[in-house]
């Protein structure tokens, strides 16, 4: 899993757990709000990144549109997620924390796409992002996924104004070849279980020194935001690599599902326990 725990990846998946007041990643109740820069320069320091990589991180999300400018309740300057990032990180919720087993019912979507020569630079950020949601290639110009990530398609589509060149179907795959074979060509299947045994081994021997610790004595804050906030930098890009393909088109030795639940047992014990560090 190559480029973990960037400056930049950890802004994000910070503002994704603890900056949100009514997602799925953030229990606490509290609404939306600006993090000062001091903040997240300390929050940041807490997982080994330096005030001077926070400050050009935060830069580079700014000019990228994910962070827009604003002020603290109490008058302090600080940084707020755009619409835009918000709705990708709404969007990414669904993937992340409640990734629901899917179904060979469910169907497929398909993005069928034509760019003109001329604007072959969109091309390139189309197929980017197709690949990006998950979806695996079926023929040139036809990309495929489960059915069940059709709205979050849709919502990346306009957000990059690239619905002009694209139309989206739903189907069933009716043959000729079995699906599950179909499944091995359309999506690199060996290079994602790659990525859930790396994060098993980076995350499970982490879940498992928890779960020995005994119960009396409360939980450290600071470490449990530390593990927590790395646990789900690294777990938020697997659910896009792996789109969730129904569990019998997969091999029986699959380990997406032991990842799911290593990081799902994560969640449980560590996301609350790390919010008393993130607004002490």
């Amino acid at each position: 899993m190559a480029d973990l725990h960037t400056p930049r990846s950890l802004i994000i998946t910070l503002y994704g757990a603890y900056g949100r007041g009514d997602s799925d990643g953030s229990s606490d109740g509290n609404s939306d709000r600006p993090m000062p820069v001091a903040a997240l320069i300390r929050l940041l320091a807490a997982v080994g990144v330096d005030a001077p990589s926070v400050r050009s991180a935060v830069s580079r999300l700014k000019r990228r549109g994910l962070l827009v400018s604003a002020r603290t309740a109490d008058g302090a300057a600080g940084y707020a997620l755009s619409g835009d990032a918000r709705q990708l990180l709404d969007d990414g919720d669904r993937r992340i924390y409640g990734r629901a087993q899917p179904r060979l019912s469910d169907g497929w979507v398909l993005a069928v796409f034509s760019v003109p020569e001329a604007e072959r630079a969109k091309r390139h950020v189309l197929r980017s992002r197709l690949a990006g949601l998950g979806f695996g290639t079926a023929a040139p110009g036809v990309w495929i996924a489960p059915g069940g990530l059709y709205e979050e398609t849709r919502h990346t589509l306009e957000r990059l104004q690239l619905v002009e060149y694209v139309d989206l179907f739903r189907g069933d795959h009716l043959g000729f070849a079995a699906t599950a074979a179909s499944v091995a060509r359309w999506w690199d299947l060996p290079g994602m279980a790659k990525q859930h045994e790396d994060f098993l081994e980076r995350h499970e021997p982490v879940l498992r020194a928890w779960e020995s610790r005994p119960t009396a004595g409360g939980t450290d804050a600071e470490e449990a935001y530390r593990d927590y906030l790395q646990a789900l930098d690294s777990w938020r890009r697997l659910p896009y690599a792996d789109p969730g393909l129904p569990v019998e088109l997969l091999p029986d030795d699959w380990p997406g599902g032991r990842s799911a639940e290593v990081f799902a047992e994560l969640h449980s014990r560590l996301r609350d326990a790390g919010a008393a560090f993130v607004r002490p």
